[in-house]
């Protein structure tokens, strides 16, 4: 059949069982998935350098394994030196296969290696979304430390077709993201 991502399997075998149970769905497609995720970060300060915005991308693109895409300004704003439709961010959406193995990535490598890790915040945005905030991109090994010029953060957005942020969370949660607090969300 071919190659399935570890945590994709993890979904289909045993989560989906538990939360049809947990939630009393009666159909196993109303159990909620994860569409995707969108990892966006914003490079204000290649308004002044170009290669920040190149160094940027090829960063974001070796992080995900996918081939990071420029997000333009929409407006001028004279204040910022900004005019309409200059590079200023980075983003991938990750799909699928992608998607799994990232997120396997994140939770038992990436995460771990974050200073005085104590747990993500457990706040979604009421529709079963999560975005979790990162404040270096060293966490991850892909990066070498020897080419990094600047510590850029960025946000990772969970996706999922949760109705409720009780179901989002419990899903992210049997994925493996480590909550700081290990209650249910309102």
């Amino acid at each position: 059949m071919g190659y399935v991502p570890t945590l994709k399997q993890k979904f289909r075998d045993e989560i989906v069982p538990v939360m049809q149970k947990e939630f009393g769905y009666k159909s196993v497609m109303q159990v909620p998935q994860l569409e995707k995720i969108v990892i966006n970060q914003g490079v204000g300060a290649a308004i002044a350098d170009k290669k920040i915005m190149e160094v940027a991308i090829e960063e974001m693109s070796t992080i995900t394994g996918q081939k990071a895409v420029t997000t333009l300004s929409k407006k001028d704003i004279a204040n910022f030196k900004l005019r309409k439709k200059m590079p200023i961010g980075v983003r991938v959406t990750l799909r699928s296969d992608k998607m799994y193995e990232f997120l396997e990535r994140l939770v038992s490598i990436a995460l771990p290696r974050i200073r005085d890790f104590k747990g993500i915040g457990d706040k979604l945005d009421g529709r079963g979304n999560y975005t979790l905030g990162v404040t270096e991109q060293i966490i991850f090994p892909e990066i070498v430390l020897d080419k990094v010029t600047k510590m850029n953060g960025f946000n990772i957005t969970f996706v999922t077709t949760a109705a409720t942020d009780e179901e989002g969370y419990a899903l992210l949660k049997s994925f493996g993201l480590p909550f700081k607090n290990d209650k249910k969300t309102n």
